[in-house]
């Protein structure tokens, strides 16, 4: 393990934006392991892409003997934090958030050690509040805040700017929320370090402030940068859509293309966020970008490494099977009809129904079926040449009947004609 300063390895990494008090937490560091949290808010059923920043900043602490706290949002997640939004959020209902919560807690022990004895902690802070009255709240915990300096804070006045929208009392009252936890995590946990995204300094500060008003002692916050990627699209997206960190929102597959789809420009930066790979193997890669981009080297090793993460070795070996069935001829054994779906997402498609296995479907019909050949002429045309394969397998017989030992998972034929050509059919 590197005796880097942890300052100075987050900073190299790129996690580091802004920081309260570098020389007081540099000190807090050097003094002993130091207690840090960092808030999730379970506002969707899965984490997302953009949350291994922080996710990946924690464990790099974790990995040089400090302690992380991850606090899953079940109260904070029932009001919603205004920050970086011109309208309210849907306030959701308690048994939509304690699934969302399940899910979570399962994502952030994939990156965090939350077991061991001396490992780290995931709270819920519905814990505390829910055993908080509203006139305790107001008297402990509102008189130490300022209603003008709330009102100063960018995202508030940013809606109370637009007369239409305006902000309700409930999310107004967020940063409140944000800074009790730090406050009750203090207390209880002694807790010194809050970290977030740059769009929550507003927050930490506060935090910082009612620790300070309440019990004299001093805390710390530091904050990461919102990413952008390298043409200004917001980290984490992809044709719309996030990049989940639950398999069954975001298959592995689809997750390693996102990372392998990484533009040049970002690949280095990404290497350095997103992988446990030392400084110098990054440099090693950046210098493959630089002088032999054609190879991609580096965006199979980030899509590697980052998969691996989340998804395990299993996921990486189903994501690089997919690719090689994919772009070459692997056969599909083993991939689910998610991946398959998603691998084969461009391909033509067609149903083919049980009562016509049961009934013995020839593969010249399969073929015309789905569209790569207009007729059962041409379809036996394509065969006698062996331009058909079905899961990857050269189809040699026009004769030939298709069975169930031909589906790729579980209910896909996949038929491929030529070298780029490729069909489906679901039986269903």
């Amino acid at each position: 393990m590197t005796a880097e300063h942890p300052i100075d390895l987050l900073r190299a990494r790129g996690f580091v934006q802004d920081i309260t008090d570098e020389p007081g937490l540099r000190e807090a560091f050097d003094a002993g392991p130091v207690t840090y949290y960092v808030g999730f808010d379970p506002t969707a059923p899965s984490l997302h892409a953009g949350n291994l920043v922080g996710m990946m900043a924690m464990a790099w602490l974790q990995r040089l003997g400090h302690r992380p706290i991850a606090i899953a949002g079940g109260a904070t997640g029932r009001i919603g934090d205004p920050s970086g939004r011109d309208s309210e959020r849907t306030l959701l209902d308690d048994a939509t958030i304690a699934a969302h919560l399940a899910g979570i807690r399962a994502q952030l022990a994939r990156v965090l050690d939350l077991d061991s004895a001396d490992g780290g902690m995931l709270l819920d802070n519905a814990e505390w509040w829910n055993a908080l009255g509203f006139i305790e709240v107001l008297r402990d915990v509102g008189k130490h805040f300022s209603v003008n300096a709330m009102i100063a804070k960018e995202s508030v006045r940013r809606r109370l700017d637009a007369r239409e929208q305006g902000i309700s009392y409930t999310e107004f009252s967020y940063q409140l929320l944000q800074a009790y936890d730090f406050l009750h995590l203090h207390r209880t946990h002694g807790c010194v370090l809050q970290c977030g995204g740059s769009d929550q300094w507003g927050n930490i500060v506060a935090g910082i402030d009612l620790i300070r008003r309440a019990t004299g002692r001093e805390a710390y916050g530091l904050t990461w940068p919102l990413l952008t990627t390298a043409d200004g699209a917001k980290f984490g997206k992809s044709a719309g859509n996030a990049v989940w960190l639950d398999a069954a929102m975001t298959t592995p597959y689809a997750y390693f293309q996102f990372w392998v789809n990484t533009a040049d420009d970002d690949v280095v930066r990404f290497l350095k966020l997103f992988t446990f790979l030392d400084l110098e193997e990054i440099d090693a890669l950046a210098a493959e970008v630089r002088d032999r981009p054609h190879a991609r080297v580096a965006h199979r090793t980030l899509a590697r490494e980052a998969t691996r993460i989340v998804h395990g070795d299993a996921g990486v070996e189903r994501a690089e099977h997919a690719t090689r069935a994919l772009f070459g001829d692997a056969p599909l054994d083993g991939l689910d009809d998610a991946t398959i779906a998603e691998v084969f997402a461009e391909a033509p498609s067609s149903d083919v129904s049980r009562a016509d296995l049961d009934a013995g479907l020839g593969v010249l019909e399969l073929i015309r079926r789905v569209g790569a050949a207009a007729s059962n002429g041409e379809a036996r045309r394509l065969v006698e040449q062996s331009a058909v394969r079905l899961d990857n397998v050269v189809v040699d017989d026009p004769q030939r009947v298709v069975t169930t030992e031909d589906l790729a998972g579980r209910r896909m034929f996949v038929i491929k004609v030529g070298k780029k050509r490729h069909f489906l059919a679901r039986v269903r």
